[in-house]
């Protein structure tokens, strides 16, 4: 049985070790397909290891939220905090992919019926968790940022089905592995099948990522990098700063003629007006103070404006920094410096004067189907509204990838503002046009084009992968026949 290979307690967290190195920002495809042959061979105790391994390794930043001091965490309670919520979340993963290989188990995993089953359950579990309250970097942006031609097949198939993807190819590689160690006949014949395939993605990806171009002509926008410490954000000393840097860049792109100033996610407290009125548009993070509770959002100022006429609120809080789970129980308003949140539409679609937009505020960037459906809906560009301090580089190169997976799924160009970075403009094929340095305040005027073609995953969403499943769900239950 494949449960009891020898040393599988070695293999099995090694190989989740190197699944989890190669997700962004290595973004190493055939590295992971190495991994993903040992999670197909072995059983579900092994998948266990492998699935708490590969997080550990991919979600490591969550670390540096230490010292949560500045949310209201006694400082002894900080460090263990932050180490019981990696391991929370490696936990959850551990469950998650030992479910699914006992699965796999039950269903035989050398027949290619239970692959494609898999494979798409797989793929649609990540969809499912992007949408909920935890950061989640799947399987679906490993092609990020080291193969953007196999990531083009994001166009037609979203993460979700990058993810099967991604499994389809290891199953594939282990059964040619199979044959070569079992020296049958043939074994070649499969290896070169299998190589041929791999090429043929990467050739239908490429031709993907040939966009027609459309004829509205280019939209510059004014980036305002603040880099201002989050612990440090809501004294005055700090405030003032922004708000001068802001007077400054508003100047800025007037002269520039820029279309809008950009600022980061949470840059104006709330009930916070601009400085001085507004030469052209400003979309800013702030909050909003419904009469439900008060709320994170991206605010849009009027030119000639002092208060914003409209905005877009944050559908997924942060877990401890904006939002308690069951903190009505407790009777707590939230940990976070800014108080307890309450989230806003699950709609991602801001409209304005100048053309619909696609939004994503901090981690919503993961939830690659949100927008793009409000590209569906007309959003010609996407913003990504976002402050990563105080976490590490490792983050922003994360950021940055899902950033460029979100900008292929839907043809759409994406512009970030954020914090500390990564503030940068992806073109709608997925590649970085331009990026400011991390962590040193900048302003940098970047232009994008706005797009109205609708992509094959805009269109269609999960659907390919929910067929996938059907199918594989009516040939794994087939009984195989016997030779």
């Amino acid at each position: 049985m494949a449960g009891h290979r020898p040393f599988w307690w070695i293999t099995a967290p090694v190989a989740g070790v190197l699944a989890g190195l190669s997700l962004p920002p290595l973004g190493v495809p055939p590295l992971l397909w190495l991994a993903l042959v040992v999670l197909w061979a072995q059983g579900p105790r092994a998948a266990a290891l492998w699935g708490g391994a590969a997080v550990l390794v991919s979600h490591r930043w969550l670390l540096w939220l230490h010292p949560l001091d500045w949310v209201g965490v006694p400082l002894p309670l900080s460090l263990p905090l932050c180490v019981a919520l990696l391991l929370a979340i490696a936990l959850l993963a551990a469950v998650l992919v030992a479910l699914w290989r006992w699965v796999v188990e039950r269903l035989g995993p050398e027949r290619w019926a239970t692959a494609l089953l898999a494979s798409a359950l797989w793929g649609l579990a990540e969809v499912w968790l992007a949408k909920g309250p935890l950061f989640w970097l799947g399987l679906g942006s490993v092609a990020l940022p080291g193969d953007r031609a196999l990531a083009g097949l994001a166009q037609l198939v979203g993460a979700g089905g990058l993810a099967a993807l991604q499994l389809l190819l290891a199953w594939g590689l282990w059964r040619v592995l199979a044959l070569a160690t079992a020296a049958q006949r043939g074994w070649w014949r499969a290896a070169s099948a299998w190589l041929l395939l791999v090429v043929a993605l990467h050739g239908l990806g490429w031709q993907l990522l040939r966009l027609p171009a459309e004829p509205a002509g280019p939209i510059p926008l004014l980036v305002l990098q603040p880099a201002i410490p989050t612990r440090r954000k809501f004294e005055l000393r700090e405030q003032l700063l922004l708000l001068d840097r802001l007077v400054t860049a508003q100047r800025q792109a007037a002269l520039l003629k820029a279309s809008a100033v950009l600022l980061p996610e949470g840059a104006l407290a709330l009930g916070q007006a601009l400085p001085e009125p507004a030469a052209v548009e400003v979309l800013s993070g702030g909050f909003r103070q419904p009469d439900e509770g008060q709320r994170s959002a991206l605010l849009r100022f009027a030119p000639g404006s002092l208060q914003p006429d409209g905005w877009l609120e944050k559908h997924r809080l942060v877990p401890l920094g904006e939002w308690i789970p069951l903190a009505e129980l407790w009777r707590w308003s939230g940990l976070s410096a800014v108080g307890g949140l309450t989230p806003g539409d699950p709609s991602r679609l801001l409209q304005r004067p100048g053309g619909a937009i696609g939004v994503a505020i901090c981690y919503e960037l993961s939830d690659g189907s949100a927008l793009a459906a409000a590209s569906r809906d007309g959003a010609q560009w996407l913003l990504a509204n976002a402050n990563l301090d105080p976490y590490p580089p490792l983050l922003q190169h994360q950021f940055a990838a899902l950033a460029q997976l979100r900008a292929i799924e839907s043809g759409r160009w994406l512009v970030s503002a954020a914090n500390t970075g990564p503030s940068l403009v992806v073109d709608a094929s997925g590649q970085v046009r331009r990026q400011l340095p991390a962590g040193r305040p900048a302003t940098a005027l970047l232009e994008l084009h706005p797009r109205t073609q609708i992509t094959g995953y805009a269109r269609w969403g999960e659907l390919p992968l929910v067929w996938l499943a059907l199918l594989g769900a009516i040939a794994a239950l087939q009984r195989p026949r016997r030779a």
